[in-house]
This record gives C-alpha cells, sequence and structure tokens, in this order.
C-alpha cells in the first residue's frame, strides 16, 4: 500500500527525530514510499520514508520509547565479611 494515499502535497505531518523530538512538517512531494517534507518552524527539508511520518502529534509522541530506569545494582566489589 502506497502512504501517497493517505497524506497529499501541502498536508501537515509530524515526524520524530532522534527519538526524542517532535517536529511538525509539511509534505511537499511524494515518490512512493518516499516524501520531501519542509521544516515548518526553520523552512530546511529532507526526504523521510513513510513510515517516519504520522498524522497527528500524539501518534508521533506515542511512537518515541520511554526510557525505562534500571534499578541500581550493588557494587560487585563490596561483599559480605
Amino acid at each position: 500500500m502506497q502512504k501517497c494515499d493517505s497524506m497529499k502535497v501541502g498536508d501537515t505531518a509530524y515526524i520524530v527525530e532522534s527519538n526524542r523530538y517532535v517536529r511538525e512538517v509539511e509534505i511537499r512531494r511524494c515518490s512512493g514510499e518516499m516524501f520531501l517534507v519542509r521544516f515548518t518552524d526553520t523552512g530546511g527539508g529532507i526526504q523521510a520514508k513513510a513510515h517516519r511520518l504520522f498524522a497527528t502529534r500524539e501518534e508521533a509522541e506515542k511512537s518515541i520509547e520511554k526510557s525505562v530506569e534500571k534499578e541500581v545494582q550493588g557494587n560487585p566489589y563490596k561483599r559480605w565479611y
């Protein structure tokens, strides 16, 4: 299925950068599974695959992996004597 059917040129989409930040983009061109998008805040642009684009900000925020705090293990050199 081509993603071009659901997102059209001129639509607003959201992309996740560095698995941390959600940025708003405008779709400029679609070619198969690749999109040329322009960032609305800086005016720069990149090519991105369809699976990296989200229709709403909420969908993009859900895709960000939440860091799980690991339990701190005891010092291996501290022994019971």
